[in-house]
C-alpha cells in the first residue's frame, strides 16, 4: 500500500464530498464510498458496519466482499474484529486476522482469502455510530499513517451518517432527527411532562468537512486559537483573586489553550483535507472517546475541561453562539449534557421537564428540579445528538423513560396516564384541608419540602401542614460569590412570611459532597458522600455557620423559628452547633435585636451512628428529622448516585424497618418530636408502614401529600403495625409484599 501524502488524502476527502454532493439513493452512495476508499487506498476490501442497535453492527456496504452478505451479516458489539473495534472504539490493526483472538470468520463475506485487517471506529463526539474497515491479501500491518489518514476518513463518514446521507428506499435505517426514539435513564424527580425540545446548548452545525486550501483553513485555525487564548485570558482577569477555584479551571483552559501537541493535531487533519471546523471535531471526538476509558476522576474532569474547549474554538470557527435566535417553544422542556443550578433557576418554572445526558441523582440540577417541582431524568444517552429544538418529546420521570418524536399510539397512550394522574389530583384536592387521620384515631402531620420562594405558594394548595425542610443551601449554591447577611436575611424572612404563621424547619448549609459552591475550594476526597460535608464544614468553618443563623434570627423578627443542623454523626456534634446558635441568639439579644418567640433546635438523623446516642444528646434535642435519603445510603453502604446498587435496598426492608423502630422508642421515651423526611415519605406504600411503625410525621414534596393522605385516611395503622410485627416475627426480608396485599383489600 504506497505512503499516504498530503495530495492523497485532501484528493480522497474531495472526491467523497463530490459523491455526497450527487444525490444518489443511500445505498448507492454507501457503495460509491467504499469503492471510491479501496481505489484511493490500494486495498482489496473496504466494508462499512454500522449500528442497527446499540448492540447490533451491520454490514451495509462493501467493495471485494460478496455482495449478498451486505444487510445480512451482522455481529454483537464487541465479537469479531469489528465488533472490538467498535466496543474499544480504537483501530484494530492486524497482519494476521485470523490468528488474533477473538476473530470471527463469517462464511458469507468470502472474506477467507484476506490476510490483513484494518479497522477504525466511526465515531462523532463520543457517540459509535459503525466501524470503517480495510482488508488486503498480502500479510502487513498499516502504518500509523495509513491508520491516521482512515481515521480522518472515518470521521468524514460519520458526519454523513449523522446527516441522514445514507438514507434511502435500499436501506432500512431511518432517517436521523426524524424517527421516534425511545431513551431510557435514570429518575431524579418523578413526574410526567408533554412538550417540545429546547436545547439548552444547541449542537454546533458543520456544513463544510473538507477544505479547499489547506494554507487558509491552518490560518482560519491559528487566528481563532489566538481569539480563545485572549478570551481566556480576559476571563482570568476578571476573576481576579475572589473565585481560585473558577481560577483553577480557566488555568487549566489556559493550559490547553497553549498547548502544541492539540494545536499541531489539528493542523495535522487539516493538512489531510479536513476544514478547520471538521479537524477541531475530530480531536473532540477523541477527548470524548478517552473519557470513556479514563478510571482517573481528575483526569476525566481535565479532558471535559478540553471537550469544553473544543465547544468554545468551534463557536470562534462558526460564529454559531449558544444563542440561535430561535425563540422558546411552547412548553419547552430542557435538554442538555449537564447544567449549573444558577443555569436551571434563571429557566425558572417555564419549563415542563429536564433531560440530561449526564448528571447525577443528588445532583444540583436534581436538587434544583426537585425545587421546582418539575420531572427530572438523567443520564439518557445520546439525547443532546438525537433531539433538535422544536421535537415533540414526552418525559417519563417516573419510569426513567423519554420519547423523541413518538407515534400518535405512544403520545395516546401517554395522554390517558397523564389524564387518570390529573382525575387522580382532582380528588386529592378535596382532602386538602382534611387531617391526615387513619380510621384507628391516629393522625399523621404531613409536611412539605422546599428551598425556594417559589415552592411556598404550594403550601396552602398542598394540604401541608408545615414546611418540614427548607433547604437554605440554594441561594449559596447558585451565586459566583457567598451572599451577604443581609440579602439572607431578606430571604429568610420573605420565606416566613410566605408561610403565613406555618411552621418552617430550615436547615443550615448542607454542602459537600456532589453540592460544591462555585467560590468554595473543593477537597480532594476519596469517598465525598462520607468525607467534608454538612454540619462537618460548619463545625470548622463556623463564621459561615454563624452567619447564617444570625441571619435565621434576624429574620424571625419575633416569630417562632425552628433551625435543624444537616448530618449530625454524635451527640457531641450537635451539642457544639447548638451552643454556635445560642452564642448567637445572646448576642442579638445584646444587640438589641428582637429574639424568636420560640426557638427549637433539631438535627437531622442521617447516620446509623446517632440513633445509637447516648441518652443526653435525645433529652438535650428539640426535635429529630430523620433523612431517609442518606440515612438509607448508610445503613445499607450503598451510593444513592449509584444506578447499579441504589435501588437494589428498600425502605421496607425488615431490617431497615427495625432499625427505624429503634429511632422511634428512643424518641418517644425522650418525649422528642420524631419526623420522617426524604423521596420514601412522598410514596404512599412506604410512608404507610412509616407511619405504622409510630412515625407520626412526614415531609415529602408537595405533590405526594394528597396520594400519602388519601390511603392513610383508609388505612388502620394498628392493622398495619401488627402486619409489620408478624413479617419480623416470620423472619422475612420485606414488609413491601404484605403491606401492598394489605393496601388491596382497602376500599377507595
Amino acid at each position: 500500500m504506497p505512503h499516504r501524502t498530503e495530495t492523497d488524502s485532501r484528493k480522497l476527502l474531495r472526491r467523497l464530498r463530490d459523491e455526497m454532493a450527487v444525490s444518489n439513493p443511500g445505498q448507492e452512495r454507501l457503495d460509491r464510498i467504499t469503492t471510491i476508499i479501496a481505489e484511493a487506498m490500494g486495498v482489496d476490501v473496504c466494508s462499512i458496519y454500522l449500528f442497527r442497535d446499540p448492540d447490533t453492527l451491520e454490514l451495509c456496504a462493501t467493495e471485494g466482499l460478496r455482495s449478498e452478505a451486505v444487510h445480512v451479516t451482522r455481529l454483537r458489539l464487541g465479537e469479531g474484529l469489528v465488533g472490538k473495534v467498535a466496543r474499544l472504539a480504537r483501530p484494530v490493526n492486524s497482519a494476521n486476522a485470523p490468528a488474533e483472538p477473538g476473530f470471527r470468520y463469517m462464511a458469507e463475506t468470502g472474506e477467507e482469502v484476506f490476510t490483513s485487517f484494518l479497522g477504525v471506529p466511526i465515531q462523532r463526539l463520543g457517540e459509535r455510530l459503525g466501524v470503517l474497515v480495510v482488508q488486503a491479501k498480502e500479510p502487513r500491518l498499516y502504518s500509523e499513517d495509513e491508520i491516521y489518514g482512515l481515521e480522518v476518513v472515518a470521521m468524514l463518514i460519520a458526519e454523513m451518517t449523522e446527516l441522514g446521507a445514507f438514507v434511502g428506499d435500499s436501506t432500512s435505517f431511518a432517517a436521523p432527527h426524524q424517527n421516534p426514539v425511545l431513551l431510557r435513564g435514570v429518575t431524579a424527580q418523578e413526574g410526567e411532562a408533554e412538550g417540545h425540545v429546547w436545547l439548552h446548548e444547541p449542537r454546533v452545525v458543520i456544513t463544510n468537512l473538507v477544505n479547499d486550501d489547506s494554507r487558509a483553513e491552518v490560518q482560519r485555525l491559528d487566528d481563532a486559537v489566538a481569539q480563545l487564548r485572549v478570551s481566556i485570558d480576559e476571563l482570568l482577569t476578571r476573576a481576579g483573586t475572589r473565585d481560585k477555584e473558577y481560577q483553577e479551571v480557566l488555568q487549566t483552559y489556559r493550559m490547553f489553550a497553549h498547548s502544541r501537541g492539540w494545536l499541531k493535531r489539528m493542523q495535522e487533519d487539516i493538512r489531510l483535507g479536513l476544514s478547520a471546523e471538521a479537524a477541531v471535531e475530530k480531536e473532540q471526538s477523541a477527548a470524548r472517546a478517552r473519557l470513556e476509558t479514563v478510571p482517573d476522576a481528575y483526569l476525566r474532569d481535565r479532558l471535559h475541561d478540553l471537550d469544553d474547549l473544543s465547544n468554545r474554538l468551534l463557536r470562534i470557527l462558526t460564529g454559531q453562539g449558544s444563542q440561535t435566535g430561535s425563540e422558546m417553544p411552547d412548553r419547552p422542556i430542557l435538554v442538555a449534557r449537564s447544567i449549573g443550578p444558577g443555569e436551571l433557576l434563571d429557566y425558572g418554572r417555564k419549563l415542563r421537564a429536564v433531560v440530561l445526558e449526564e448528571g447525577a441523582v443528588g445532583s444540583h440540577a436534581t436538587i434544583v428540579a426537585r425545587a421546582l417541582a418539575i420531572p427530572l431524568v438523567i443520564t439518557v444517552p445520546r439525547i443532546t445528538t438525537e433531539a433538535l429544538t422544536g421535537d415533540h418529546i414526552l418525559v417519563d420521570g417516573t419510569e426513567g423513560q423519554v420519547h423523541l418524536r413518538p407515534d400518535d399510539s405512544v403520545t395516546a397512550a401517554f395522554r390517558d396516564k397523564m389524564a387518570m394522574q390529573a382525575k387522580a389530583q382532582e380528588r386529592y384536592a378535596v382532602l386538602r384541608d382534611k387531617p391526615a387521620q387513619a380510621r384507628c384515631g391516629t393522625r399523621i402531620t404531613l409536611k412539605m419540602n422546599a428551598g425556594l420562594m417559589a415552592d411556598l405558594p404550594s403550601l396552602p394548595t398542598s394540604g401541608a401542614e408545615a414546611v418540614g425542610l427548607f433547604r437554605t443551601e440554594l441561594q449559596f449554591l447558585a451565586r459566583e460569590r457567598m451572599p451577604r447577611r443581609a440579602e439572607l436575611v431578606a430571604n429568610y424572612a420573605r420565606v416566613l412570611d410566605a408561610a403565613e404563621g406555618k411552621d418552617v424547619h430550615f436547615r443550615t448549609l448542607d454542602i459537600g459532597s456532589d453540592k460544591v459552591m462555585p467560590y468554595m475550594k473543593r477537597p480532594d476526597e476519596p469517598n465525598p458522600a462520607m468525607g467534608w460535608r454538612a454540619l462537618r464544614v460548619g463545625l470548622d468553618k463556623q463564621g459561615v455557620l454563624r452567619m447564617q443563623v444570625q441571619a435565621l434570627i434576624r429574620a424571625a423578627q419575633g416569630r417562632p423559628l425552628s433551625v435543624m443542623f444537616p448530618l449530625v454523626a454524635t451527640g457531641s456534634e450537635f451539642t457544639r452547633a447548638r451552643d454556635i446558635l445560642m452564642r448567637e441568639v445572646e448576642r442579638e439579644d445584646r444587640l438589641g435585636h428582637k429574639l424568636p418567640e420560640r426557638l427549637q433546635v433539631g438535627a437531622m438523623l442521617e447516620t446509623p451512628s446517632l440513633a445509637y446516642a447516648p441518652k443526653s444528646f435525645y433529652d438535650e434535642v428539640d426535635f429529630i428529622s430523620i433523612g431517609g435519603n442518606d440515612l438509607k445510603q448508610f445503613f445499607f453502604a450503598a451510593d444513592r448516585e449509584n444506578e447499579l446498587v441504589r435501588r437494589r435496598y428498600d425502605t421496607l426492608n425488615v431490617s431497615f424497618l427495625t432499625f427505624l423502630q429503634v429511632i422511634v422508642d428512643r424518641c418517644h421515651d425522650a418525649e422528642t418530636t420524631l419526623s420522617f423526611c426524604g423521596e420514601d415519605a412522598g410514596r404512599p406504600t412506604d410512608a404507610l408502614a412509616l407511619a405504622g411503625i409510630g412515625i407520626a410525621s412526614l415531609s415529602m414534596r408537595p405533590a405526594s401529600i394528597g396520594p400519602v393522605k388519601s390511603l392513610i385516611r383508609r388505612a388502620n395503622l394498628n392493622e398495619v403495625s401488627e402486619l409489620i410485627a408478624r413479617v419480623q416475627a416470620r423472619g422475612l426480608e420485606s414488609a413491601r409484599p404484605a403491606v401492598l396485599d394489605y393496601i388491596g383489600t382497602l376500599v377507595e
